[in-house]
């Protein structure tokens, strides 16, 4: 079937979930089967700040046979996240109100998450258990995931995607644009790695910074922070339910026996339409 976005161009929305900031493209009602419709080349030009629009994931709506809609998660150097929990949150806040419903699930790479309005209007997303095999993180190789051998005695953790969390005394005195890149890119990494910073405020708060793989320093992370809030309990810093405030603002995580649990404050910023002529220079 031919793309109809390559003559009436492609509709878009901004969003963000405490300022970590995403493209949004619903692809249900356009006839493409799930993952053909952004590429790599387009998700990086979308992604860029000065010719594009601007992004630190793109997420991509996809109908779903098992669930009541799909996710698709590109960084914006144009590669596939696994997960992304402040973006998940935004379009779950967005297909509820269009279906006008609390409740909604959705598949993803991480596989089926639920997500759903409380009584208070927060949207929570339940972004499954956290992976601490060191396969499933993964890990170039069995280490205790608790103690990563790298210097920071960092925790690695897997949430749909791999995470290496520090505990430092200062995260704000953290040379993140230095140090993130670095430890992206370690070989204990194979699929490289998100990196947290984070410094233990209470034993209900936490202040984080976070590097994304794929995206570089941004305002917030949502999975960064479920596996941030993780790490803080099983290194006895913590309980289950933990407040972390990030550049961007605060976010929620709550470990309970059927998954971690995110929420935060949710933005639809605006819509726009990219031309046709912006979408067909990048096929």
């Amino acid at each position: 079937m031919k793309d109809s976005a390559a003559q009436t161009g492609l509709p878009f929305m901004k969003m963000h979930g405490a300022g970590n900031d995403f493209v949004v493209i619903d692809q249900r009602g356009r006839g493409l089967a799930a993952g053909s419709g952004i590429t790599a080349d387009l998700a990086r030009k979308i992604g860029d700040r000065n010719r594009g629009v601007g992004f630190d994931q793109l997420a991509e709506i996809t109908r779903s046979d098992s669930a009541d809609f799909g996710l698709i998660f590109w960084n914006s150097d144009g590669t596939q996240a696994g997960a992304c929990g402040n973006a998940t949150r935004c379009v779950a806040d967005h297909v509820m109100q269009g279906m006008g419903v609390d409740r909604v699930s959705l598949t993803t790479a991480r596989g089926t998450l639920r997500a759903e309005r409380t009584a208070d209007g927060r949207v929570w997303v339940n972004m499954g258990q956290p992976q601490l095999d060191w396969q499933m993180v993964p890990l170039a190789r069995e280490v205790d995931h608790l103690h990563l051998p790298l210097a920071g005695d960092p925790v690695g953790i897997g949430m749909g995607n791999p995470h290496c969390v520090f505990f430092v005394d200062d995260a704000e005195a953290v040379d993140l644009a230095n140090l993130g890149p670095q430890i992206e890119h370690d070989p204990l990494f194979p699929q490289r790695t998100n990196v947290e910073f984070a410094t233990l405020l209470s034993p209900g708060r936490i202040r984080m910074r976070v590097w994304e793989r794929g995206a570089g320093i941004t305002l917030a992370c949502g999975s960064g922070a479920c596996a941030t809030a993780v790490a803080a309990h099983l290194r006895g810093m913590t309980g289950l339910r933990v407040a972390l405030e990030m550049d961007g603002g605060v976010l929620e995580v709550d470990w309970r026996e059927d998954g971690v649990w995110l929420t935060g404050p949710v933005a639809r910023v605006f819509d726009g339409v990219l031309s046709a002529d912006y979408v067909a220079a990048a096929r």
